[in-house]
């Protein structure tokens, strides 16, 4: 029992440096966040109001429409799961110059936020690259205002996040397929698999905890990690088209000196975000059991 203890104590002394270092990062300023939003915040001292932040919160129709379009967002998880899956299996079967596709594919991954943001601003702009080509192919029907269209904007901001972040699951996939056994693969063959359904029964199951993990990182993407694309390309116009909760945060914390009602935005985000990482994992604990 004692060298149980001692060791115990030794455990925790050589953890405690690097558990006090996280607590200041991460923890303190999530508890001032939370203080924050029950406060008015002034230079000098904060004014407990209670909930009244949170009542004007959601009363916003600003706030309101940044969390529905970062509902809109979640879309692209499954997309962008699909498509990992889908360009893993195609460079893991080592298809010709595989080797350049796979540098190809995560390139843009390893791309700046704001050089990827401008670059596409000035592509799907009026009077930008895509619309000069799709006229000159005399598809004119398909020319649109991409990023000044409430219509279009949202969606057209999906693609670019998209295109950034596909790269990171592809390699994430593609790295598990490069551990699964190949007898599984030769095994499925033998009992006269399909292409199809080798990897719905051999590579689907294999890469579940990797997907699972991709599905988790993306949500938290969609939901709390999209502020740099909005910035840069749109400012959350055309009107709210394209506000999302982060740069609503942005503008009320630092534009508009409410860092209360900001604080609120930011606790309203976070349990958003947890509780649809608790759903994941919750789902993904009863597919381990069973």
């Amino acid at each position: 029992m004692r060298i149980k203890r001692r060791n115990i104590i030794e455990i925790v002394l050589y953890l405690l440096p690097a558990m006090l270092v996280i607590g200041f990062v991460f923890f303190f300023p999530i508890v001032r966040v939370i203080q924050y939003s029950f406060n008015r915040v002034n230079p000098r001292n904060l004014t407990f109001i209670g909930l009244t932040n949170y009542q004007i919160l959601f009363t916003d129709d600003v706030f309101l429409s940044g969390l529905k379009n970062n509902i809109i967002l979640l879309v692209a998880v499954p997309i962008i799961i699909f498509l990992s899956v889908f360009f893993a299996i195609l460079l893991y079967e080592k298809m010709g110059g595989w080797k350049f596709y796979r540098f190809v594919l995560f390139l843009p991954y390893i791309l700046a936020i704001p050089v990827v943001g401008v670059v596409f601003s000035y592509i799907f702009q009026l009077n930008g690259l895509l619309n000069f080509f799709l006229e000159k192919l005399g598809l004119k029907f398909l020319m649109a205002d991409w990023l000044g269209s409430s219509k279009w904007a949202l969606w057209t901001v999906m693609f670019v996040i998209i295109w950034k972040e596909l790269g990171f699951g592809i390699v994430l996939i593609f790295a598990r397929l490069m551990s699964v056994p190949k007898d599984l693969y030769e095994a499925a063959e033998i009992d006269g698999a399909n292409w199809i359904q080798k990897h719905i029964h051999v590579t689907v199951p294999q890469t579940r905890n990797v997907v699972s993990f991709l599905t988790v990182i993306t949500i938290i993407t969609m939901l709390s990690w999209v502020f740099n694309y909005i910035y840069v390309m749109t400012l959350g116009g055309p009107g709210s088209s394209t506000m999302v909760s982060e740069y609503y945060i942005y503008q009320t914390a630092f534009r508009y000196h409410n860092m209360g009602q900001a604080s609120a935005a930011s606790v309203v985000l976070f349990l958003i975000t947890f509780i649809f990482v608790i759903i994941q994992t919750r789902i993904r604990g009863r597919e381990e059991v069973e």
